[in-house]
């Protein structure tokens, strides 16, 4: 089972997260806010600016107004929680700090004086060498956070957890992959996860080695109909025309044979994922080539999430469901922006 997590991280660089400046960067670099790997710290390990660290850290004696930092979300959207994350930073952590946020185009100048920065957490306290995770009420729609800390010091990571608010003026008139994390799709639920997350089936970049993909445990005495599998939603229901499996990679140990499925209907507050029906057929089970990528065309209407069925187990690295919204999903897309903004 993959963790469960407040959302999706709008900040990781994986969908585009990038931080556009900061008052200082001493002794850790900025960049390594939105870094989609865990922190790590070897200590003795040092450079010439000291003790690297994997981190943004400020020097010392930042004066009255603390150190900053702005990132730029790489898929704005609505958050419902930001983890502050002091992981390896004990002595040198900051006391406390404030969440800011804004809606800006992606070239304007978040550092500017007349940035309408709106506070969406309050100065909070920060525990050293732990993920300081807080939670965010209000439901408008960001671009743009900035962290301001009470004093100088070091964060490992900046996590944005929300939900991505596409553009409806995108989607309208051309085929979306409405898998994508990009796009609001997100992985909700799989069988196994023994070896990776398979969170990575969604998303945006190709895949870099075999741990960049959704790969379960072997399993052994089983039957033909025995089988992995991984729930995919969208953000507004849709007509599929193609789905793509790709298994790049996975050389000697991608599953076999694949089948999809849709459901029609949204999610049930109480039941969760555990009570939808996936009665759709959108791809017959068929067979799959190791370490390539295979399209396939479909016609299945008004999906609002996917089945993928891999028999009986193995690993594959991305999923890919591109379509056109339907013409309720197109309304819910445009209503939804409007209560957004």
């Amino acid at each position: 089972m993959i963790p469960a997590v407040p959302g999706v991280d709008l900040a990781s660089r994986i969908v585009g997260g990038s931080v556009v400046a900061a008052s200082d960067e001493s002794f850790g670099f900025k960049e390594r806010l939105v870094d989609p790997a865990e922190p790590a710290f070897v200590p003795g390990t040092f450079d010439l600016r000291g003790e690297v660290v994997d981190g943004w850290e400020t020097r010392r004696h930042a004066g009255p107004g603390g150190d900053w930092a702005i990132v730029r979300l790489g898929a704005p959207g609505r958050l419902c929680a930001v983890d502050v994350d002091t992981r390896f930073f004990s002595g040198n952590h900051p006391q406390a700090c404030r969440l800011d946020a804004a809606v800006l185009a992606p070239s304007a100048d978040a550092t500017g004086p007349d940035v309408p920065w709106t506070t969406i957490v309050e100065s909070t306290a920060l525990k050293p060498d732990s993920n300081n995770l807080m939670t965010v009420t209000d439901r408008r729609r960001w671009t743009h956070v900035r962290l301001s800390l009470a004093t100088d010091g070091g964060v490992a990571r900046l996590r944005a957890y929300g939900e991505v608010i596409p553009d409806p003026a995108l989607w309208s008139d051309v085929t979306i992959e409405v898998s994508g994390l990009e796009q609001g799709g997100r992985v909700e639920w799989c069988s196994d996860a023994f070896y990776s997350d398979a969170g990575s089936l969604v998303a945006p970049n190709r895949p870099r080695n075999m741990g960049d993909g959704w790969e379960t445990r072997r399993r052994r005495d089983v039957g033909p109909e025995d089988h992995d599998a991984v729930v995919i939603s969208f953000a507004v229901p849709t007509d599929l025309k193609r789905i793509e499996i790709d298994t790049s990679y996975f050389v000697f140990n991608a599953s076999l044979e694949v089948a999809v499925l849709g459901a029609a209907v949204d999610v049930d507050d109480e039941q969760g994922w555990a009570a939808v029906s996936f009665d759709i057929p959108v791809l017959s089970r068929v067979r799959l080539a190791a370490d390539a990528r295979q399209v396939f065309v479909v016609d299945a209407r008004g999906v609002t999430a996917l089945r993928v069925q891999a028999y009986p187990d193995g690993g594959i690295a991305r999923v890919r469901a591109s379509g056109t919204p339907t013409a309720q999903g197109l309304q819910q897309l445009r209503e939804q922006w409007a209560e957004c903004s």
